[in-house]
């Protein structure tokens, strides 16, 4: 009975993320059709643009074309008609000439024949007549102002849509997460010299599979790739999965998007919990400080909180709270029976624990003290640390603390012993925890020098924990492990001499 009952709660499994697959694509289907009708309006729109750009620069030529025409018709005829006044008025003098001439012959006096003989032979000499040219300057011939259109119209003919670049292909096997860095590598399907860039789209998701439509956050963007790989770094790993996807450029257009893929972002992200904090201490999301008025500034918060119990106060960038924690960790919602029953800190225990405990795997984060601090610890807990408690006083808590009241010291607490570190202290301390390795590491976060490891087997949960008197304390969670804490941890076990050893408070 039981055997089938686990069955069939499988088989529901399965149909009810089947369903919710179906749900997504027919989203998917919709959300594609009605880009398809927008992009098809966008593209006859331009297509009509174009084609109103040519017919613009067309009409532009002919006209100036037709101007060109005209005035070479009006130099022409300005021309045969200067010619043509010339040969009038030469014509006129010849007329009045040649009726001289004709009335010179009558004349019977031999000396005055001889006379009109000789200024008549003056004047056709010297005659317009004779001296006019009888061809035209110019001709009636306008072919030189022809045109031809056989090779543009031909041109013209040959116009077809723009070459569309191929989607390009990610190599899943190319691509790396390491250090909140997403390295992605892609290629094209053939060889494709016209093309000039790629761009890169990424976004979170909590979702595995396809990306989805609904309840998304935007896509962000990467322009003007050049080479056929990126590294996105600095990244905060505030969700579980990252959507992907690159498409290629040439000079004129974009081609499709690659087919997408989704990347693991493992890490741990957790909030400070404001409801059991000491009073003292002022916490919004990923911030403390220390208030001297004794939690009256608190209760403002505190206030706003129950005004709007799911709003996030965004305090620091890139430092949000994931909607949905990891599997094996147990969230302590504002919901839960869990946080809420739990007793503010008080008397001399100015402390403030993570929302989110874990029970597995290895996580880190990272602290960072104000200038001002006079006192404060880093560590982890069980969950079962009193309200009078203080970190590193109870076998079932650890931390490093800093003092730097009077005169600085830098130690190791667990148990209510203490080991005093000869170390500088850092300006970021980072937080590593293998919960199954048994292991509690103190890093400096620039250089990622290891301060002090803890050596135990954790039995019970954990949750980050926090003490803070005079200053403030930044946390950013959302971080993975990062590489150089990897190999340091491997070459610290692999030594697993008696130095190592002598890291452990007893």
């Amino acid at each position: 009975m039981d055997g089938q009952r686990e069955t069939l709660e499988r088989i529901v499994s399965t149909l009810a993320n089947k369903n919710d697959e179906i749900h997504n694509f027919i989203d998917m289907l919709n959300h594609t059709i009605k880009n398809i009708q927008v992009n098809s309006t966008n593209a006859i729109s331009e297509l009509d643009e174009e084609f109103d750009g040519l017919y613009s620069i067309l009409d532009e030529m002919k006209g100036s074309m037709a101007n060109t025409i005209q005035q070479e018709e009006a130099r022409k005829i300005q021309v045969l008609q200067d010619q043509l006044s010339q040969c009038s008025s030469a014509l006129e003098s010849s007329e009045e000439l040649l009726e001289l001439a004709a009335e010179s012959l009558d004349i019977k006096d031999p000396v005055e024949f001889l006379k009109a003989a000789r200024q008549i032979k003056d004047r056709v000499t010297m005659a317009s007549a004779f001296r006019i040219s009888l061809k035209p300057k110019v001709s009636d011939s306008m072919t030189h102002l022809m045109v031809d259109f056989t090779l543009e119209r031909h041109m013209l003919q040959a116009v077809k849509f723009l070459p569309v670049p191929k989607a390009p292909e990610i190599d899943l096997a190319a691509c790396l997460v390491a250090d909140n860095c997403i390295t992605v590598s892609w290629r094209m399907p053939e060889e494709d010299s016209r093309i000039d860039h790629f761009v890169l789209e990424y976004r979170k998701t909590n979702f595995d599979g396809l990306p989805r439509v609904k309840d998304e956050q935007r896509w962000d963007l990467i322009d003007y790739i050049k080479a056929t790989e990126y590294t996105l770094s600095g990244l905060k790993f505030d969700t579980k999965y990252m959507n992907i996807r690159v498409q290629a450029c040439n000079k004129a257009v974009a081609g499709e998007y690659s087919d997408p893929v989704t990347l693991e972002t493992k890490a741990f992200v957790f909030s400070l919990d404001s409801t059991s904090s000491h009073l003292n201490l002022k916490v919004e999301d990923n911030y403390v400080e220390w208030d001297p008025t004794g939690g009256r500034g608190q209760e403002k918060i505190k206030g706003k909180e129950n005004k709007s119990s799911d709003k996030q106060i965004p305090l620091l960038k890139n430092n949000r709270r994931s909607g949905a924690p990891s599997p094996k960790r147990t969230s302590i919602s504002p919901r839960s029976s869990a946080r809420s029953s739990r007793d503010h800190f008080t008397g001399e225990s100015y402390t403030v624990l993570g929302d989110t405990a874990f029970e597995s795997g290895q996580h880190y984060w990272e602290v960072r003290a104000e200038k001002d601090c006079k006192s404060y610890s880093v560590g982890v807990t069980y969950k079962n640390l009193g309200k009078f408690d203080q970190l590193g006083k109870t076998n079932s808590s650890w931390c490093i603390h800093i003092t730097n009241w009077l005169h600085t010291t830098f130690s190791a607490k667990h148990n209510n012993r203490t080991k005093t570190l000869d170390l500088p202290v850092p300006d970021r301390i980072g937080v590593y925890c293998d919960f199954d390795g048994g292991l509690l590491s103190f890093y400096n976060a620039n250089s990622k020098e290891l301060l002090h490891t803890f050596r135990t087997k954790f039995t019970q949960p954990l949750l980050p924990g926090f003490m803070i008197w005079c200053g403030g304390l930044t946390v950013s969670t959302g971080l993975q492990v990062p590489s150089a804490v990897k190999t340091l941890q491997k070459s610290e076990n692999g030594l697993n001499t008696s130095t190592s050893s002598l890291n452990n408070i007893a």
